[in-house]
């Protein structure tokens, strides 16, 4: 049996230590902000999220862009001439063309290297709910769960991964057609916070409205309350934009309520942070379903 690498995008949003701890390949992705080019890399060397977010907080704008199929390409390719096979786990279709690309990447691909074997699994998932497939991934394969296996075990569970956002700032949500320009007006005036979810198809919908930034952190917990399965037995993954303290508050509610094995918390990367802003909060945990 060939060895195989777990390779994922930097909008994981996994923390450095995970991914050094398990060997996690990461595809760093790109950004502008103000129109300086920047690459988002897992340690945040080029942009720290703290500045990242401060800068948003003062007007600035950012933009990304895809990894297109040449990216994959030049970092798949010397995986293969070492000899080893690649389950990638992908940020989600329904919110980037990032995924196609690299089936288109890995066509290619099979053409100059027609015994290779490379699985490509669309998380359909965004954040570190993308990241928390990938750690459960490198977990399971670090118990001897051989590639095919880890795929079969991907695409069964990938609509029990739950997702839940809320957002302190309508106005990005806005900028990226996520709610019109009157919800958002509306809604900052009466200091309105939305919940969302990730959907089936891995769309960002939202799903409720509520008065205030404490209701709505509330709102992530009640759902998870209802929807998780063996609480005891999860690592439950949070990322925050630039707001660890409530992002802290919430890890400790689902903690001492409901008796999780391990919370880990990390930035929203400034790919993701682009189009949800400073002040997010992002709960994944495995549920009855979406």
């Amino acid at each position: 049996m060939k060895n195989y690498v777990i390779v994922t995008e930097s909008t994981a949003d996994l923390p450095v230590n995970i991914i050094e701890e398990f060997d996690i390949k990461v595809i760093p992705m790109s950004f502008e902000l103000e129109g300086k080019g920047y690459v988002n890399y897992p340690d945040n060397r080029e942009l720290q999220p703290h500045e990242f977010y401060q800068r948003l907080k003062n007007g600035q704008k950012s933009i990304t862009s895809l990894v297109n199929t040449a990216c994959f390409i030049e970092f798949f390719e010397p995986i293969i001439k070492n000899g080893q096979e690649i389950l990638y786990i992908g940020f989600s279709s329904g919110l980037s063309g990032t995924y196609n690309a690299s089936l288109l990447a890995v066509d290619e691909l099979r053409e100059k290297y027609p015994d290779v074997k490379i699985l490509c699994f669309d998380s359909k998932s965004a954040s570190m709910g993308e990241g928390l497939f990938t750690y459960i991934a490198a977990k399971k394969k670090e118990a001897g769960l051989n590639i095919d296996e880890l795929y079969e075990w991907l695409k069964k569970n990938v609509l029990q991964l739950c997702q839940w956002f809320t957002v302190d700032d309508l106005n990005h949500l806005k900028r990226g057609g996520r709610v019109s320009a009157l919800t958002a007006s509306i809604g900052t005036a009466l200091n309105i916070k939305p919940v969302l979810h990730v959907d089936d198809e891995g769309h960002l919908i939202p799903m409720l409205n509520v008065r205030g930034r404490k209701k709505s952190i509330h709102a992530l917990y009640d759902h998870m309350e209802k929807t998780c399965v063996n609480p005891e037995e999860q690592v439950v993954f949070i990322g925050h934009g630039d707001c660890f303290d409530e992002a802290n508050y919430l890890g400790n509610l689902i903690k001492d309520k409901l008796k999780v094995r391990d919370v880990v918390i990390n930035d929203i990367g400034p790919v993701i942070g682009t189009h949800s802003g400073p002040g997010t909060i992002a709960l994944f945990y495995f549920g009855n379903g979406r």
